[in-house]
């Protein structure tokens, strides 16, 4: 049979293919900050004054369901933080004489802080490397927010899903 009758075969096409997705626009990469982390999140910070007792504490972490509260001084000055840790320690030192003390007496006075900016996973190994679990946010040298692991642990999950989703739509076209 000529040449010229021949049908058109795959390797005769010479257009350029585009591609509306790829792994690249599908998946996000490891460079979540702090920052993206409160957007996703209740913004409330839940604070307490050194002079409170640990009863006024442990009442307002179960009023809010959390697991620590900053501590912050005349002014708002970031004092310290008492976690449901911090209590227990406590409790355990003195069992039936707790409640009555004051957050001062408890608290943790050394306290990690980040800053909105700082990556993700930066702040994680810090929090695991310290065996802390919640971390005070400041930007210029205020009390910004508060994030936890838990924090984290639920905002890496939901990235993994929509992750999921992308590639599943990659695959499917």
């Amino acid at each position: 049979m000529p040449e010229s009758y021949r049908p058109p075969l795959r390797k005769d096409e010479k257009e350029a293919r585009t591609r509306s997705q790829s792994l690249d626009t599908n998946t996000t990469r490891a460079d979540a900050t702090v920052r993206d982390v409160l957007a996703a999140k209740d913004t409330a910070v839940h604070t307490i004054t050194p002079d409170e007792t640990l009863l006024d504490a442990v009442e307002t972490l179960r009023a809010h369901g959390i697991g620590a509260l900053v501590v912050v001084a005349d002014g708002g000055a970031l004092a310290g933080i008492l976690s449901e840790r911090d209590i227990v320690r406590k409790l355990a030192d003195a069992p039936g004489e707790t409640l009555p003390q004051t957050v001062a007496e408890v608290m943790t006075r050394e306290v990690e802080t980040c800053t909105p900016d700082e990556p993700l996973v930066s702040v994680l190994t810090r929090m695991t490397e310290g065996r802390f679990r919640h971390m005070p946010v400041m930007t210029d040298g205020s009390l910004s927010g508060v994030i936890s692991i838990g924090d984290a642990v639920h905002f890496r999950l939901k990235q993994l899903e929509h992750e999921a989703l992308q590639m599943k739509q990659l695959i499917v076209g």
